[in-house]
């Protein structure tokens, strides 16, 4: 394939990842890293040799770098192993291509502010994937970085889901904030109830960090204070299991 949009490439590192998404015909893959030092049998069973083969078959372009360049690639030298894939996400977008082309239409999103945890970054894509929101908005940093370990707890359904990218989280609720967008942030303490919530306008739910909540800066932002109703003394939800919620709850809202 011609050179894609940098923006839209996702790296993954590993030799069973790499093979997997190999073996997965439903994705545009566009370049093959292997380090020189790799050690293969040239049989077929020795994963790097299938790795070389399946890419070959799939005319992917194949390039050989030191050990040193290829963990500039990866950005992970301890697991690496040697092997990195650039895929081709159509699904990813800037947040300022986002608002070009959604500024008048009503929309739902979810935004996450220092999720760092893999596993639950990857169930929230998952349940963004399974619900009618319209994608994920996530920082370039200070998020879980999109890897193998997202991807397994996406069940793949990284790779189908509008992954919303952006430099500077504050500065785009701000952005969208001046597009009549609602920016709701999750309390545990105060606001109305996320089932009693009716939108009026487009919606970014905010999700903040595992321990700490949401930042400083973005709550000040929010016009909108949510709560999930608890019972029994429950102060508070794997933010996992929030974003399920919120996922399908803004499912049955009535702007969707």
């Amino acid at each position: 394939m011609a050179k894609p949009d940098l923006s839209k490439l996702l790296t993954i590192y590993g030799r069973k990842p790499v093979l997997e998404a190999l073996q997965d015909n439903t994705l545009t893959l566009f370049r093959l890293h292997l380090a020189d030092s790799n050690k293969t049998t040239h049989k077929t069973g020795d994963i790097i040799h299938d790795i070389s083969q399946l890419a070959k078959s799939r005319n992917i372009d194949i390039q050989i770098h030191n050990k040193l360049s290829l963990s500039r690639i990866s950005k992970n030298s301890q697991q690496d192993q040697g092997v990195a894939l650039d895929i081709y996400m159509p699904h990813f977008i800037s947040s300022e291509e986002f608002l070009a082309l959604h500024h008048t239409k009503h929309f739902q999103l979810i935004a996450l502010d220092g999720i760092t945890n893999p596993q639950n970054l990857g169930m929230i894509i998952r349940s963004v994937c399974a619900s009618s929101l319209m994608g994920l908005l996530l920082p370039n940093k200070g998020c879980a970085k999109l890897d193998a370990l997202v991807i397994k707890a996406s069940a793949g359904t990284l790779f189908k889901t509008n992954i919303i990218r952006c430099e500077n989280l504050t500065n785009t609720l701000l952005a969208m904030k001046d597009k009549h967008v609602d920016i709701c942030m999750l309390d545990t303490k105060s606001g109305i109830s996320l089932f009693d919530y009716q939108p009026t306008q487009s919606v970014v739910y905010v999700l903040g960090n595992e321990t700490q909540g949401v930042t400083e800066s973005l709550a000040t932002i929010a016009n909108c204070k949510l709560n999930i109703p608890m019972q029994n003394g429950v102060e508070s939800l794997n933010v996992a299991v929030t974003a399920a919620l919120v996922a399908f709850s803004a499912q049955l809202k009535n702007i969707i």
